[in-house]
């Protein structure tokens, strides 16, 4: 049976759905980055009420969503920037593993601060909007 919160859920989901197969590529970065904040500052709560089952699972989905944004590099035309990046998201894969094996949230609280620098710069560059 449905509940109020199944219905809720099921109403984002379709909602995330949207926003994705109308993104641009430029617009998928910016939510990948995005979802993996978000997931960050899930896991610092969830650590804070004590639901490490679920800190997990928030760990992991930001790691995926990082692992996503690595492998959608193009080392090869991306120069300096891609290496630099790639070396970022390595780093806050190793930050999240850590979070995740001590039950610490500054880790977290980094990641998340390094994620939306990212963000902010990746924003500033967005193509403007067609006509």
């Amino acid at each position: 049976m449905y509940s109020a919160r199944n219905y809720a859920n099921q109403y984002r989901q379709t909602g995330v759905s949207s926003a994705v197969l109308d993104a641009s590529p430029h617009e998928l970065v910016t939510l990948m980055l995005a979802g993996a904040r978000e997931r960050a500052r899930l896991a610092i709560a969830c650590l804070e009420r004590g639901d490490l089952p679920r800190k997990a699972q928030a760990i992991s989905e930001a790691g995926a969503i990082i692992g996503g944004l690595d492998g959608a590099l193009n080392l090869e035309a991306g120069g300096e920037i891609a290496d630099g990046l790639q070396a970022l998201y390595d780093y806050a894969q190793r930050r999240l593993l850590a979070a995740n094996a001590h039950n610490d949230p500054e880790p977290l609280r980094e990641v998340d601060g390094l994620l939306g620098e990212i963000e902010s710069a990746w924003r500033a560059i967005a193509p403007a909007p067609a006509k």
